[in-house]
């Protein structure tokens, strides 16, 4: 296991950039501290296999460098970081039996058949699947395969680190929540780094401890899931974690405020910049139907179960509000209010509140 330090990182797919769009990943600082669990989220183009890529030696940063600890790994290739991959789409042996899969990263590294077999044996049972040990990995449902995919990246227990890129892709929807849970739990028993790479925010935050969300080759946040939903440091974290998204709302700032079509809104503290682009972040768990405050027309409200999810128009503004009780009926005329101290005033797209003590 290794302490891993993105230091200046820097990559383009172009022989000469000449300036930020160029590059796939603009400059990146960031450490991962020996041990932890977490996880690259962002949509798909945002950077994040680039950096996989470059973190397994699959790509040499077109500056800047990557320490393993406190050694420079950044030219060299694969096998030599001493790392463990699993992939979308399960790499495993189909002529060879279970066993012999999980044994094979321990074999082809020549350590005794007794370690091996202890090894074997023990992350069977935390897979679940040592009743399957002597079943050739041919008759293997995909689940059961991507398993045995993830066991044999778990098995060595002198890697730097075990990295997984979207491995969840090809399992069915009703299995995945089972292997996450099962993915959690491991990590937890062998304790080693592993970094979960997925565009799926119910994925990343099941799984880490800290999550990294990209957009557009920039690190834009990282913080644990609890962070990430109460107090997103920009509209993009806001947006892309939670269902619904966070609403973000044109505004006008004036006299130390904020005001939406007019109307004053309160904010959780006192605003810390002013940018070209003003916005009000507020999640739909924290938009309230009252009584009175901004007047707004049902544009749909859903019954997910729970609670409702209401739809609003507020001129050419669109608003979501979580809501329990009574749902209003489409072409409704109601009143809105935001809890204050969830209400963020953004800057340029950035957080540029201070939350109160």
């Amino acid at each position: 296991m290794a302490r891993i330090t993105l230091q200046n990182l820097r990559h383009s797919y172009l022989p000469n950039p000449s300036g930020p769009d160029d590059y796939a990943l603009k400059e990146i600082d960031h450490v991962w501290e020996d041990g932890g669990a977490y996880a690259l989220l962002g949509p798909s183009g945002c950077g994040k296999s680039t950096l996989l890529n470059i973190i397994s030696g699959l790509l040499v940063p077109s500056e800047g460098k990557i320490l393993f600890d406190d050694r420079d790994m950044t030219a060299l290739p694969p096998d030599k970081r001493n790392i463990a991959q699993v992939f979308q789409f399960p790499v495993i042996y189909d002529t060879m039996s279970v066993y012999d899969n999980l044994a094979f990263p321990l074999r082809n590294r020549g350590r005794d058949e007794k370690i091996v077999r202890e090894r074997v044996t023990a992350i069977a049972e935390m897979l679940e699947v040592t009743s399957m040990l002597d079943t050739r990995a041919a008759n293997l449902s995909p689940d059961n395969k991507q398993k045995i995919s993830m066991g044999r990246g778990l098995v060595r227990n002198d890697v730097n680190v075990v990295m997984f890129d979207e491995p969840l892709t090809v399992i069915d929807p009703h299995l995945k929540w089972k292997l996450r849970s099962k993915l959690k739990e491991l990590h937890q028993r062998v304790n080693a780094t592993m970094i979960y790479v997925t565009h799926d925010q119910t994925e990343a935050l099941t799984f880490a401890d800290q999550v990294v969300v990209m957009d557009l080759g920039v690190i834009v946040q990282i913080g644990t899931p609890v962070e990430l939903f109460e107090r997103p440091a920009h509209t993009f974290v806001g947006h892309f974690i939670g269902s619904p998204g966070m609403n973000i709302l044109p505004c006008e700032v004036r006299d130390g405020g904020a005001f939406f079509r007019g109307q004053p809104v309160t904010l959780e503290g006192p605003i810390t910049k002013i940018g070209t682009r003003a916005e009000i972040g507020v999640r739909p768990e924290f938009v309230s139907l009252a009584d009175s405050g901004i007047e707004a027309v049902v544009r749909k409200a859903s019954d997910i179960g729970r609670h409702n999810v209401v739809e609003v128009m507020v001129g050419d503004t669109r608003i979501a509000a979580v809501t329990e009780g009574d749902r209003p009926a489409k072409g409704d005329t109601v009143h809105l209010q935001f809890r204050p101290d969830q209400t963020r005033l953004y800057a340029d797209g950035w957080l540029a509140t201070e939350a109160r003590g």
